[in-house]
């Protein structure tokens, strides 16, 4: 009779997640899109995109914590929302896919005389002085975000698209370092059937590094609409299969800020953190070709040995990898708590991180399916 029921469970689980793979493209578009200027703090982008969170999470039926999704705060963030112009050796670059700005950098209009230092770095000079500025060669662009501001100024080049010895360089854009932008954490919950007071949480964050200038925006696909679109579509399933326990939803704003909005949180929880049974952290979840990391796996080496012999059992994933304990994600601070967590991200695929190019139509979704199985299953034996 046990096999019988698994194998009911099973089938509907492909079922429902071979449909939904449709949902998943959909929030990872609509998340990626122009619209929500990759989730950051030029034009209110990750606000934007809160909102359009919280209204899924309504439809779906996610309970609310309290009279609202959206927990508030503030943070500290240099913005580049004016003019973005680089012309070097007479030629104009484009932002994202030739150079990058150094997020901690102030406003610059200027010209300048280039002097090679060392085969990857060339000096800005003024008429005869050394200006606060530096070309670097990069053989990868890989953005970020800042909060405080640098006086010497570095401009990332992308090696493979200029060659030639730099001569000359004119940049002109404008930095706007905001000292109290507003944002959210969205969390909701759907309510257990046996014990509503304790909870599985899974966690993701929706924000990204938004813009840079006025028309280069980070989309985001993977990092970390991927994340983003799971917790929905388990939203989805467990609205129509409730747990014994609580399964709660939280959504971080400020993880690339520096993991400020799970700081926030678990500063100013919205239930109990001592109720929570086990929280699973999502990050870049596109792809699985070579399988899945988990950190925190030799820390909580029971939990990690179960859902290792769930996968050994049901092979969703090439392989499960460990790691221990690492404060790369928003897991880190429940962990700091003693709440025992995992921070699983997808391994192999496609190798945009940080950049123009990690967008929803290439992302592979390769093992979306059987991932979101896996979780359910293993939650389902905490």
């Amino acid at each position: 009779m046990k096999q019988i029921a698994f194998t009911l469970f099973f089938i509907l689980s492909v079922n429902l997640f071979s449909q939904d793979t449709a949902y998943a493209r959909k929030i990872i578009r609509k998340l990626c899109s122009k619209e929500f200027a990759g989730r950051g703090y030029v034009n209110d982008g990750v606000n934007k995109a809160a909102n359009f969170l919280s209204k899924e999470m309504k439809t779906i039926g996610v309970t609310k914590f309290g009279k609202s999704y959206s927990q508030s705060y503030n943070l500290r963030v240099n913005t580049f929302p004016g003019a973005m112009s680089v012309v070097l050796n007479g030629k104009t670059l484009t932002p994202g896919m030739h150079y990058l700005i150094y997020p901690s950098a102030k406003t610059v209009k200027a010209g300048f005389m280039l002097v090679k230092k060392d085969s990857l770095t060339y000096t800005a000079i003024d008429g005869k002085v050394e200006a606060p500025l530096q070309v670097k060669l990069k053989k990868k662009l890989t953005y970020t975000v800042e909060s405080d501001l640098d006086n010497n100024t570095i401009i990332e080049l992308l090696k493979d698209s200029f060659p030639q010895e730099l001569k000359t360089i004119d940049v002109i854009f404008e930095n706007k370092l905001v000292r109290d932008f507003k944002c959210q954490n969205l969390c909701g919950y759907i309510k257990g059937t046996q014990q509503p007071d304790s909870f599985i949480v899974y966690t993701a964050h929706y924000d990204h590094l938004g813009m840079m200038g006025k028309e280069t925006y980070f989309p985001g696909a993977n990092d970390n609409a991927s994340g983003v679109s799971v917790l929905l579509n388990l939203a989805k399933y467990y609205k129509t299969h409730p747990a014994k326990y609580s399964i709660a939803f939280v959504f971080f704003s400020g993880e690339e800020a520096g993991l400020l909005g799970s700081k926030y949180f678990t500063n100013n929880p919205l239930f109990p953190l001592s109720k929570i049974k086990f929280l699973t952290n999502l990050d870049l979840l596109g792809t699985g070709d070579d399988g899945i990391m988990v950190v925190n796996a030799t820390v909580f080496k029971e939990q990690f040995n179960k859902l290792n012999e769930i996968n050994t059992e049901k092979n969703y994933v090439k392989q499960i990898k460990q790691r221990g304990k690492a404060a790369n994600s928003d897991h880190y601070w429940f962990t700091e708590l003693g709440i025992p967590s995992f921070f699983i991200y997808t391994m192999g695929g496609i190798s945009a991180y940080h950049d123009v190019y990690d967008i929803e139509k290439t992302l592979p979704l390769t093992k979306y399916t059987e991932i979101c199985q896996l979780l359910i299953e293993f939650n389902s034996k905490l």
